[in-house]
């Protein structure tokens, strides 16, 4: 009859167990649901900072502004014309260096870009003191990035073009066609961009940018 107890006792322990390990398993699962409705509640403040307004400027006659593919030009006129039923509002640009009149609808004004600042400027002429970078990958690889930097109409990308493509040495026999090609591409279209910021003329830009890129005296040698 003893034995028999003994077994009812074992019974009883186990039962309990199995009541403690239920509790502690709902206790758990609670704080999951919690953690899925305060996720639902953040998606929504993720969506609003994704859409925020753009602000688009309006350029007046005669501004100076940046075309990325054909450098610096002036807008001559701003003029309305009749496509179909469409009425269509647009600058006439002027890039004086390339002799090029561009027609750029007011709706795609998103294409060019303000004239720099004399601060920026300055950090252009900074860019131009430094040591060019020397790159060992192929030149076409290299012409490639280059030509991508000159289009870009990023004024400190077309400055480290210059600055990378120049030489302290004979510019001729130093230098390839195509870089000399990209090096005057380049050279030229940061030198437009210093004229119309600092309004100077052509020969007072080209004194402060061969004296940055140590120049001055492989030009006074030859």
């Amino acid at each position: 009859m003893p034995k028999k107890k003994k077994i009812k006792k074992i019974k009883k322990i186990k039962s309990l167990k199995n009541k403690k390990i239920v509790k502690v398993s709902k206790q758990l699962k609670t704080p999951e649901k919690k953690t899925i409705i305060s996720n639902s509640e953040e998606k929504p403040e993720i969506k609003k900072i994704k859409k925020q307004p753009t602000e688009k400027r309006i350029y007046n006659l005669k501004d100076f502004v940046v075309y990325p593919k054909h450098g610096v030009g002036k807008i001559t006129s701003i003029e309305k014309a009749k496509i179909g039923d469409i009425d269509i509002q647009f600058y006439k640009i002027y890039v004086e260096k390339e002799k090029l009149t561009l027609t750029v609808p007011i709706n795609q004004q998103s294409k060019l870009r303000p004239i720099s600042s004399i601060n920026q400027i300055n950090k252009c002429i900074s860019i131009l003191k430094t040591k060019p970078k020397i790159k060992r990958t192929m030149w076409s690889r290299r012409a490639q990035e280059y030509d991508q930097k000159i289009n870009s109409g990023k004024i400190y990308e077309l400055a480290e073009v210059v600055k990378d493509l120049n030489k302290n040495t004979d510019i001729i026999a130093d230098q390839s066609y195509s870089e000399r090609q990209l090096f005057e591409k380049a050279y030229e279209r940061l030198k437009s961009e210093f004229e119309a910021v600092l309004k100077a003329n052509p020969e007072e830009v080209q004194k402060k940018m061969d004296k940055a890129l140590g120049r001055t005296q492989i030009l006074q040698e030859a």
